[in-house]
C-alpha cells in the first residue's frame, strides 16, 4: 500500500504546475471554459432534484383518512401538527410582514433573486453573514429536505435554486406564499402559521394584528433564538425589527411603528395538542400497520390520501371514551382519597361519592408518608437521576437534588399515582373490534393497555379451566370439596390456594357454582384434574397467542401475563360457539377517489372449543352475573337482557378486570396503576368487581339505551341450572345427614371451631410441635415453608401464592387437607423480596403484580 501512493505528492504537485501554467499559456480559453463548467455542474445536479411530477403531486398532497364503519372520521395521517389554511384565511398583516422581511422582490423575480444573492454574496464576502434565499427557495428547503439538505454548500444552494425555479413553473405566487406559511415551524410541535398563531396567541390565523404578525415572522430567522417564551427581550427586539422592514416596504406608518414598538411582549401561549381522533391508541396502531401496506404497494400515507375503512363503530367509540373518563375519574378520586389519610372508606360504595371529597385532604399524602423507601425508589430510577449520574454526581447527591426540585417530585408523584385503564369491545360472530380505549388520556399515556400491556388476568383467566373441564365430559353440577388445599411443589415448597372469605366451608361445591363464586380452591382442585398444559393449549387456541403462559397449576389463578386484547378475542369464542376469530380492524383500503385498492373479509373460524362444551361454560358464566360476584352488575346499570362475564383482581389489588358476554358484543376493561408497587388501598376498591365493571357496566349501560346493543338478544347456549337444581339439592342433604356437625356444649366441648389444619405426610410440612403456631400477620403470600421447619398453617389465613409446576398426581386427603403432589421436573423457586415463592413471568411492556389471581387469594 506504501509502494502504490509512493511519490502521490510530487505529481500532485507536477499536475498543478501544468494546470497553471496552461492557464497562464491561454487565459482567454480558460475563461471561457470556466461557464462551461458552471453549466455542466448544474445540469449534473438536476438528476438530484425533486422532478417536476413530484412537485406537481405535492401540489395535490393529501392525507390518508380513517374512517369508521358508520362514515365518521376517525383519524388524519398528517407530516406534522398542522391545520393547513388558504392564504385567505391569513392575516394580510402576516403576509406584508413576510414580504417586507424575507423577500421584498417576491412577485418580480422567477424563483432566484440574482439581486438580492448578489448582496449577500458581497456582504458574507466582507464578513456580514447574509442569506440571499428567496421564499421559493426556502419552500424547497421545508418541502424536500433530504433532496437539498441542509448543509452549508455551493451545492446546495444550486439544488435549492434549481428546484425553486420548478416550483414557480409548478405553483402560482399566492400558492408559494399559502404552502410556505403552511410548511414552516414555530416550536412546540406547531407547523404553520395557523397552529403558531394558536399556540401563541390564542386566535387563529386570520385575526392576528401587526404585533403578533411581526413576532411569527420574526421567529424565521431563527426559532429557538428568538423563542418569544424563553427569550422575551429577544423576541421582542427581533419583533421590532420586523416592523421596521414594513415601514420601509410602506406597509406601516412611522407613527404607527413609534407607537407599536414600545409595545411590551404580550403571549397567550399555551401548547396545541396533537388531534389524535375518538380512538388514538387504535389510529397510532393502524398508522404503523398502513405504514407497511403502503411501502409494500408504493404509497405514501402522508400524501396519497388513501381511505382506511374501518369496523369501528363511532357512537360504541364514544360511549367507550365516556365510560372510561367519567368512572376513571371517579376511581381516581377513591384511590386519591382513600391513600390521603389514616383510615380509608367512611364514603359509600359509589366512587362517585368520593369525587366530592377530593381536595380536603391531599392527594397520596399518607401513601407517601409511609412508602418513603418506594419514593426514593422512583427517584434512583428516574431518566432524570440517571442524567445527573452521568454528568458525574454522586448518587447521593443525585438524589437530593432531584429530592429538593418540587416540580420534579410533584410530576413523578403525580405520574406513579395516576389509575390507568384499557377498554376493548369485539363483535364475537365477525371478530369485528368495535371500540377501543388505550388510556384514559392519550395525551397523558400514549401506551396502549389494550394491545402492548401484559399484565397478569386473575380470575378472568379461570374459564379456561372451567371450560377444559367440560371439554373432557366434567358437568356443572359436578362438585369438589371446597376445603383447603396443598400443592406439593417439591420438597422444599407447597402452594397453599386460598380465598379472601376465610376458612374453607367444609361443604361440597359445584363446578358452576365455584366458576361463579370463583372459588379458589375448588379452581385448583380443577385444575389439578383437567391439568395446566390442556388448560394452557386451550387458551392459546381460543385467543391468548401472544403472550407466553406458564404451564404451571398457579395458572388456573391467572399468573401469566396477558394483554386485554387476547382476553376478549378469548372471551367472545366463548360467544362465538367455541370458534375462534381473529379480531380485525380493517374492511378495506380505497384511494382519495374511493376506489378499491384492496379489501380485507373476516378471518375464517378456527375451532377451539367444542359447541356443547362453549355453550355449558357460557351458561354457568350466567351465574357470575346472576348470582356470582358480578351480581351488582344489573342494579347498578339497569342492565337487561341474557349476560355472562367473569371478573378478576390480582395480589394486593394490583389489577381489576371484568369482561362481559352479550349475544352482540364482548366488552372487557383492566384497571390498575402503571406501576405495580402502587395499588388500591382497601380490598374492595381493590376488587375488579368494583374497578373495571364499573367501565363496561357504564359503557353497557349507554348502548343499550342507544339501542346500539339489542337487549332482548338470547344466547343460544340453552338455561341448565333448573336441570341441576334437585341433584344438587340431593347431594346437600345426604351431606347434611352424614357429616353435620353438632354445636360445642359444655358437656361436649371438644366439638369445636375446627382447629388449625395439621399438615403431616411425606414431602409435606411436618406436623408441629407444642406451641410451634406461625400466626399469619397480614394476607400477602407467607413464606415458602421447608419440610424441616415446623408450622402450623392457620386456615383462617391460608397464604395464596404459585410456584411453577407441571402436573399433578391424583389428590390424597390429609388431616381435612386435599393434597396433590408434583412430579420433581421444575427448577428452585425463585424467592421475591416479600420471602414468598413467586413464579416467573413472561416479559410484559408495563410492571405486572406478583399475582395469585386474586387480592390476597380473594374469590372476584
Amino acid at each position: 500500500m506504501n509502494a502504490r501512493f509512493e511519490g502521490l505528492g510530487e505529481r500532485i504537485a507536477e499536475g498543478a504546475h501544468r494546470t497553471w501554467g496552461a492557464i497562464r499559456r491561454h487565459p482567454w480559453k480558460t475563461a471561457a471554459a470556466l461557464p462551461l463548467a458552471v453549466v455542466v455542474y448544474v445540469l449534473v445536479l438536476i438528476p438530484f432534484t425533486p422532478s417536476i411530477g413530484n412537485i406537481k403531486k405535492s401540489k395535490q398532497e393529501s392525507p390518508s383518512v380513517v374512517l369508521s364503519a358508520d362514515g365518521k372520521e376517525l383519524a388524519v395521517f398528517k407530516r406534522a401538527n398542522r391545520d393547513w389554511v388558504k392564504l385567505a384565511d391569513i392575516s394580510p398583516k402576516a403576509v406584508e410582514a413576510l414580504l417586507a422581511t424575507e423577500d421584498k422582490r417576491f412577485y418580480v423575480h422567477h424563483g432566484i433573486d440574482f439581486t438580492r444573492t448578489a448582496k449577500a454574496a458581497l456582504n458574507t464576502f466582507h464578513g456580514d453573514v447574509q442569506g440571499g434565499s428567496t421564499i421559493t427557495q426556502q419552500l424547497a428547503r421545508n418541502l424536500y429536505p433530504e433532496d437539498i439538505g441542509r448543509e452549508q454548500t455551493i451545492t446546495r444552494k444550486v439544488k435549492e435554486a434549481i428546484t425553486a425555479l420548478k416550483i414557480e413553473a409548478v405553483y402560482s405566487k399566492d400558492e408559494i406564499l399559502e404552502s410556505y406559511l403552511n410548511s414552516v415551524s414555530f416550536l412546540y410541535n406547531a407547523w404553520g402559521i395557523e397552529m403558531a398563531a394558536r399556540t401563541y396567541f390564542d386566535k387563529p390565523a386570520k385575526d392576528l394584528n401587526e404585533l403578533e404578525a411581526a413576532t411569527l415572522i420574526g421567529m424565521l430567522k431563527g426559532t429557538s433564538y428568538y423563542n418569544p417564551v424563553l427569550n422575551p427581550e429577544r423576541a421582542r427586539e427581533r419583533r421590532n425589527t420586523v416592523l421596521a422592514q414594513m415601514v420601509k416596504a410602506n406597509k406601516l406608518t412611522e407613527e404607527r411603528y413609534a407607537t407599536l414598538k414600545a409595545q411590551p411582549m404580550k403571549l397567550a401561549f399555551e401548547r396545541q395538542p396533537e388531534y389524535n381522533g375518538p380512538a388514538p391508541h387504535l389510529a397510532e396502531y393502524l398508522r404503523r400497520w398502513l405504514l407497511e401496506w403502503a411501502d409494500k404497494h408504493d404509497y405514501n400515507i402522508y400524501a396519497d390520501g388513501l381511505v382506511v375503512q374501518t369496523t369501528l363503530d363511532s357512537r360504541l367509540q364514544a360511549y367507550a371514551n365516556e365510560a372510561v373518563k367519567r368512572q376513571g375519574d371517579a376511581l381516581q378520586a377513591v384511590a386519591e382519597v382513600e391513600w390521603s389519610r389514616p383510615s380509608p372508606g367512611g364514603f359509600g360504595t359509589d366512587p362517585q361519592n368520593y369525587v366530592a371529597q377530593r381536595g380536603k385532604g391531599a392527594a397520596f399524602d399518607y401513601f407517601w408518608a409511609t412508602h418513603k423507601e418506594l419514593l426514593d425508589e422512583y427517584v434512583r430510577e428516574s431518566s432524570e437521576f440517571q442524567a445527573l449520574r452521568q454528568q458525574g454526581k454522586d448518587a447521593t447527591d443525585a438524589a437530593e437534588q432531584l429530592r429538593a426540585d418540587s416540580r420534579f417530585m410533584a410530576d413523578l408523584k403525580k405520574q406513579k399515582t395516576t389509575l390507568q385503564a384499557g377498554f376493548l369491545a369485539i363483535e364475537p360472530t365477525t371478530g369485528h373490534i368495535k371500540a377501543w380505549v388505550g388510556s384514559r388520556d392519550y395525551n397523558d399515556d400514549k401506551f396502549d393497555h389494550v394491545q402492548q400491556a401484559r399484565r397478569q388476568p386473575g380470575s378472568t383467566f379461570k374459564p379456561f379451566v372451567y371450560g377444559a373441564a367440560f371439554e373432557m365430559g366434567h358437568s356443572p353440577s359436578e362438585t369438589l370439596m371446597d376445603q383447603a388445599v396443598a400443592i406439593q411443589i417439591d420438597k422444599n415448597q407447597v402452594w397453599r390456594p386460598g380465598d379472601i372469605e376465610g376458612a374453607p366451608t367444609n361443604m361440597p361445591v359445584t363446578l358452576r357454582e365455584g366458576l361463579a363464586k370463583s372459588k379458589n380452591t375448588i379452581t385448583a382442585q380443577l385444575m389439578m384434574q383437567v391439568g395446566p398444559a390442556r388448560v394452557a393449549s386451550l387458551a392459546r387456541a381460543m385467543g391468548v397467542r401472544q403472550s407466553k403462559l406458564q404451564e404451571v397449576p398457579s395458572l388456573a389463578l391467572g399468573t401469566s401475563p396477558v394483554t386485554l386484547k387476547e382476553m376478549v378475542s378469548s372471551f367472545s369464542t366463548i360467544v362465538n360457539g367455541g370458534s375462534y376469530i381473529e379480531p380485525t380492524m380493517v374492511t378495506a383500503i380505497e384511494d382519495r377517489r374511493h376506489n378499491r385498492l384492496e379489501s380485507f373479509g373476516s378471518p375464517s373460524s378456527e375451532p377451539a372449543l367444542s359447541n356443547q362444551a362453549a355453550q355449558t361454560l357460557l351458561d354457568v358464566m350466567r351465574d357470575v352475573i346472576e348470582s356470582g360476584t358480578a351480581v351488582g352488575l344489573r342494579p347498578r346499570f339497569q342492565l337487561t337482557g341474557d349476560l355472562a362475564g367473569k371478573t378478576g383482581t390480582t395480589q394486593d389489588n394490583t389489577d381489576g378486570w371484568f369482561i362481559l358476554m352479550h349475544p352482540n358484543l364482548v366488552a372487557g376493561a383492566w384497571t390498575g396503576f402503571n406501576d405495580n408497587r402502587v395499588a388500591m388501598r382497601s380490598s374492595y376498591w381493590g376488587q375488579g368487581a368494583h374497578t373495571a365493571l364499573f367501565l363496561v357496566g357504564d359503557f353497557m349501560q349507554q348502548s343499550q339505551k342507544a339501542k346500539l346493543v339489542d337487549p332482548k338478544a338470547v344466547f343460544s347456549a340453552p338455561r341448565m341450572k333448573d336441570q341441576e337444581q334437585p341433584l344438587l339439592q340431593g347431594v346437600k342433604d345426604w351431606w347434611n345427614s352424614v357429616f353435620s356437625t353438632p354445636a360445642a356444649t359444655p358437656d361436649n366441648p371438644e366439638v369445636a371451631a375446627v382447629p388449625p389444619v395439621k399438615l403431616d405426610a411425606p414431602g409435606l410440612v411436618p406436623a408441629p410441635r407444642a406451641g410451634d403456631v406461625v400466626p399469619l400477620e397480614s394476607t400477602r403470600p407467607g413464606p415458602a415453608v421447608a419440610s424441616d421447619a415446623p408450622v402450623l398453617i392457620d386456615p383462617q389465613r391460608v397464604p395464596a401464592f404459585p410456584r411453577p409446576l407441571d402436573s399433578a398426581r391424583p389428590a390424597d386427603t390429609v388431616s381435612g387437607t386435599q393434597v396433590y403432589q408434583v412430579p420433581q421436573r421444575v427448577a428452585p423457586a425463585e424467592t421475591t423480596s416479600m420471602g414468598a415463592a413467586s413464579p416467573p413471568t413472561a416479559p410484559s411492556a408495563a410492571p405486572a403484580a406478583e399475582a395469585t389471581g386474586e387480592a390476597t387469594g380473594s374469590a372476584q
